[in-house]
């Protein structure tokens, strides 16, 4: 199966689409012209998601070896891969924390990274004029630990690693790590606390935070850059996070 793009071919392939910052940079790709194929695990959500900007759906379980093999075969073209499926579980000191927790973690944010890159990764390569590019969502957390975020900053760590490692091994495909910091992002935040509303909310509350079209405005302008560019490292803090 082939996905048809628009009328100048581009194609861009967004994980953890369903939702959030990969749901608002699908959105702004699509208002700059890009084909959109957005990828996520809730199917209903793509779908209605998909027939709004005139993008396709693909159902994907970054942690899934099938799955993600299962969404290479249906492109014939790449030409942006941003890499934004992960999540974060707990805010336990390090010696409460739940390995379970540390696993997902790690499959999810730096395994499912490289997953979903090693197959598209061909298709980058043959992106017309070496304008293949590959934009991972990192985080501040891989800058700077906190207190109980011990298995997510060691998790986005990795990704900075896999980021240097790509533009170190590869100068035919473009990669962008994107670090933000504090994002309103209510899906996460319930993610992290479990479902508990009240503590999620916390987070944000009082705070001056970005938002989840701050950080697809970053996504789209780093993709709107030519192909002799490449942005290797973006921070977006909002004001008042130092």
């Amino acid at each position: 199966m082939s996905i048809a793009t628009n009328g100048n071919g581009r194609c861009a392939v967004v994980t953890g689409a369903s939702s959030g910052i990969g749901e608002a940079s699908a959105r702004a790709l699509a208002a700059d012209g890009w084909h959109v194929v957005v990828a996520a695990r809730r199917r209903e959500r793509l779908e209605a998601l998909a027939a709004d900007i005139g993008g396709t759906a693909v159902e994907l379980d970054v942690t899934d070896d099938v799955s993600v093999a299962a969404l290479a075969q249906q492109l014939d073209r790449v030409d942006l891969l941003v890499n934004n499926a992960g999540g974060a579980k707990g805010l336990e000191p390090l010696a409460e924390t739940d390995i379970a927790d540390w696993q997902w973690m790690f499959d999810t944010n730096v395994l499912g990274t490289v997953r979903v890159t090693q197959v598209l990764l061909p298709l980058l390569e043959a992106a017309p004029d070496n304008s293949g590019l590959i934009i991972n969502m990192g985080s501040v957390a891989g800058w700077d630990v906190y207190a109980g975020g011990s298995a997510y900053n060691a998790a986005k760590h990795g990704v900075r690693v896999i980021s240097r490692a790509l533009r170190i091994e590869n100068h035919n495909v473009r990669v962008t790590e994107l670090d933000p910091g504090r994002v309103a992002t209510e899906e996460f935040s319930l993610n992290r606390f479990r479902g508990d509303a009240q503590r999620a909310a916390a987070v944000y509350d009082g705070e001056l935070n970005l938002s989840a079209e701050d950080i697809a405005e970053a996504v789209r302008w780093v993709a709107a850059q030519p192909a002799h560019v490449n942005i290797d490292v973006m921070t977006l803090k909002p004001r008042t996070q130092a």
